[in-house]
């Protein structure tokens, strides 16, 4: 068993836009498969460039603001409540285009490379 609590985890810089704060719950090895289960704090404004994972599909669930997500060129607005998944190698960019914070639950999970 792990037990965390966002009060209480120390904040980290994304590595697509090192100004964009997250928290990380849960790591890569604490689960079989999960990459990671963070959430992600966008200030107004701030964006994720577009990056695609080899190894890895992700989740990303809307806690609360707008934006928009932009996955192989096509654009989905963000809004509390969206749930999407991005496959593996499926490109994609996230954006604050609201004037509140973005606040993005997340997890990643391990797939194998695909040739």
């Amino acid at each position: 068993m792990k037990l965390t609590s966002l009060s209480t985890l120390p904040e980290e810089h994304v590595s697509h836009n090192p100004e964009i704060k997250k928290k990380v719950m849960l790591r890569f090895g604490d689960l079989p498969h999960l990459t990671n289960f963070s959430q992600a704090r966008f200030a107004p404004g701030q964006i994720s460039s577009a990056h695609a994972h080899a190894d890895m599909c992700e989740v990303f669930f809307v806690e609360s603001g707008e934006g928009r997500i932009c996955v192989d060129g096509t654009i989905h607005p963000l809004h509390s409540g969206t749930c999407i998944a991005v496959a593996a190698q499926e490109e994609h960019e996230i954006c604050n285009t609201g004037s509140t914070e973005l606040v993005l639950t997340y997890f990643g999970l391990r797939v194998e490379p695909q040739p």
